[in-house]
């Protein structure tokens, strides 16, 4: 008898260029767990303390706006804080964006991936 219970969610994002879209991602401290084919991948995997993200090319046509009807993903992370200090160090954060302190409760930073995708990295206060 099998037990009804999640064990985990892999997010399928939709890229442009999933070699691109792997650089990016390991700048944002991931790692490729896998690709389709390693010289020109259309499918791959990125992970990070198990996190798992799954990147799939999709043509440009596909992409109406970088900031409308797109995925959005919001991680739970032990200290946004520190992550912000990281992700700008590697240069991924917009001009702009800062850690903020949320009316719902939370301690939150956002920002879009190249293709659009939203990344939000928050705990609750």
């Amino acid at each position: 008898m099998y037990s009804l219970m999640f064990h985990a969610v892999q997010p399928v994002l939709p890229v442009r260029d999933v070699p691109a879209a792997i650089r990016f991602y390991e700048r944002l401290g991931f790692r490729c767990s896998f690709a389709d084919d390693p010289a020109s991948p259309r499918y791959a995997a990125v992970n990070r303390n198990g996190v798992e993200l799954h990147l799939q090319w999709h043509d440009a046509a596909d992409f109406r706006s970088l900031e409308s009807d797109t995925l959005m993903l919001r991680f739970v992370v032990d200290n946004p804080d520190a992550l912000f200090e990281e992700y700008q160090k590697q240069g991924v954060v917009p001009e702009g964006k800062t850690v903020r302190d949320t009316p719902w409760g939370t301690r939150e930073f956002a920002f879009f991936d190249p293709d659009g995708n939203g990344l939000t990295f928050y705990r609750s206060r």
